[in-house]
């Protein structure tokens, strides 16, 4: 059974009901602060809407939403996860079980942002990371760049997998110049 949306340009988008990808955004023309959302067709769910409406309470981890990162809610277990996509499945399905949202244009006015008036942020706060040469091509380049084009890969590349710390200053927002 194909799982359809009544929130306008979902079905057959980038971000149908079957594609609820979290991110943190604020609201350009209303200037309220950085917050969690949800891309649903042109929209974005916000998140702190839905807490502060009681249409998300039920799930344990809710509170996780009035933060302006997703490191609390990624520091959930996999099954406050899935219970709280299966709610705004719930909500945002055309057949969905919970028709607040749906049958309400006051609560939709509220909870619901249009794409295009909305500025991504960073959706985690980075503390440390470690990153790994992906592919040979990648370990070659940055070899040369360090040994010269003659010892650019070190023989145990073929053997185990090479890591190296990264710099969480350069982790930004896709877009943001460089």
């Amino acid at each position: 059974m194909l799982l359809l949306s009544w929130v306008d340009g979902a079905d057959g988008s980038e971000f149908p009901v079957q594609n609820l990808p979290f991110g943190v955004f604020s609201h350009t023309l209303s200037g309220r602060s950085p917050r969690v959302g949800v891309a649903i067709g042109e929209s974005v769910l916000d998140m702190q809407a839905l807490l502060a409406e009681g249409l998300i309470d039920h799930c344990a981890c809710a509170a996780v939403f009035a933060e302006a990162t997703l490191n609390a809610f990624m520091a959930q277990p996999r099954a406050q996860w899935l219970a709280v996509r299966a709610a705004l499945t719930q909500l945002l399905a055309r057949d969905g079980a919970d028709p607040a949202l749906r049958e309400s244009a006051e609560l939709r006015r509220r909870c619901l942002v249009p794409r295009a008036e909305v500025a991504m942020h960073l959706p985690a706060a980075i503390g440390d990371y470690t990153d790994f040469y992906s592919s040979r091509e990648h370990a070659t380049n940055v070899g040369v760049m360090f040994r010269g084009k003659d010892n650019a890969l070190q023989p145990n590349w073929l053997h185990l997998p090479v890591g190296y710390h990264g710099r969480a200053s350069s982790v930004v927002v896709s877009g943001t110049p460089v």
